[in-house]
C-alpha cells in the first residue's frame, strides 16, 4: 500500500470509502428526478455513512468532476457551492 499511496496520494482515502464495495454505476444516475431519483438517493445514502466524505468532495471539486455523486453532492450542488464561494470571495475581496 505504501507504493500506491506514493503514486497517487490524492486518492489514498479511497481505501476507506463507503462506496468501495458498491457498483460504480450507482453514483452516476441518469437524473436526480424521475426514474433516476431513487438511484440518486441511494448513492447519497452511501455517502452519508462514509468516513471520507469530505476528502471525496474535495477531490471532486479540485478535479472538476462534472458528473456523478461525489462526497454526497450531485453536480448541481457542487456548482452552486462553487458559485457561492466565488461570490463570497468577490465580496470580501
Amino acid at each position: 500500500m505504501v507504493i500506491q499511496d506514493t503514486l497517487i496520494p490524492a486518492v489514498s482515502w479511497l481505501r476507506r470509502a463507503a462506496c468501495r464495495g458498491e457498483d460504480p454505476e450507482l453514483f452516476f444516475p441518469i437524473s436526480a428526478k424521475g426514474p433516476g431519483y431513487a438511484q440518486h438517493e441511494r448513492a447519497k445514502a452511501v455517502c452519508r455513512r462514509c468516513p471520507v466524505r469530505n476528502a471525496c468532495l474535495d477531490y471532486a471539486v479540485r478535479t472538476g468532476q462534472e458528473h456523478g455523486i461525489w462526497g454526497g453532492t450531485d453536480p448541481d450542488e457542487r456548482r452552486a457551492s462553487l458559485a457561492r464561494s466565488r461570490d463570497s470571495f468577490v465580496r470580501t475581496g
